[in-house]
């Protein structure tokens, strides 16, 4: 599975690359920090797919807090055919590391 640094990230958010951002984390965690993805909590993915159809094709870059959540909805993401899906390493935990610290 891809991965993809909090840095990495960024430069390419920067560079105005046409990127999917999916927080899939929980609605009280997006609330006190998020960097202004689509928040689909885990839970809720497979049902909610559809509202993601038409990213399929474009690149997807999954986080939650650590990177666990996000990997396990990357998993599902790439068996539900969508083709560029990256974890973000270390999720928000990383991001605010690198960025607010």
């Amino acid at each position: 599975m891809q991965e993809i640094t909090p840095k990495d990230l960024r430069q390419k958010l920067e560079k105005k690359k046409l990127v999917k951002l999916l927080d899939v984390r929980e609605p009280y965690e997006n609330k006190e920090y998020n960097i202004g993805g689509v928040l689909i909590p885990l839970g809720e993915l497979l049902s909610r797919l559809n509202e993601l159809e038409e990213f399929k094709n474009n690149e997807v870059v999954v986080y939650c807090k650590s990177g666990n959540r996000s990997q396990m909805a990357q998993h599902l993401l790439v068996n539900a055919g969508f083709e560029e899906v990256f974890n973000l390493k270390g999720g928000m935990e990383a991001w605010k590391k690198e960025f607010d610290a």
